[in-house]
């Protein structure tokens, strides 16, 4: 796991309020870098990761683990749950683009669940 997942993840995610450019370019590219390279980033406006599990039940156990990290950072990602499967799709809505937050969910999730 790469070290920049420890540091982002020691952060705690700032809510947006709108007005700010969503990030771009070399300041995107140098947050990714900090996550593992199973990441996607897709069109430089979200991340995505697939977790794959042995049976719904499992997922699903994961899905609640997400969310309670969700709460506690008042960051909400979108996620898809099928059997097997969990897609977590980060962004930040108020801007439609990723802010340092998202990266920070995302080593989060990470850091706690590979």
């Amino acid at each position: 796991m790469p070290e920049g997942v420890d540091v982002l993840a020691k952060k705690e995610c700032v809510p947006c309020k709108g007005g700010v450019p969503p990030l771009k370019g070399e300041e995107l590219q140098k947050l990714f870098g900090q996550l593992a390279s199973d990441w996607q980033l897709v069109e430089e406006h979200h991340l995505e990761k697939e977790f794959e599990f042995p049976d719904f039940a499992t997922a699903l156990e994961f899905v609640n683990a997400v969310g309670q990290i969700a709460e506690a950072q008042n960051h909400h990602p979108d996620i898809l749950l099928t059997y097997g499967m969990v897609k977590v799709t980060i962004w930040t809505h108020k801007i439609d683009g990723l802010t340092e937050s998202d990266f920070v969910f995302a080593a989060k999730t990470q850091k706690a669940f590979g």
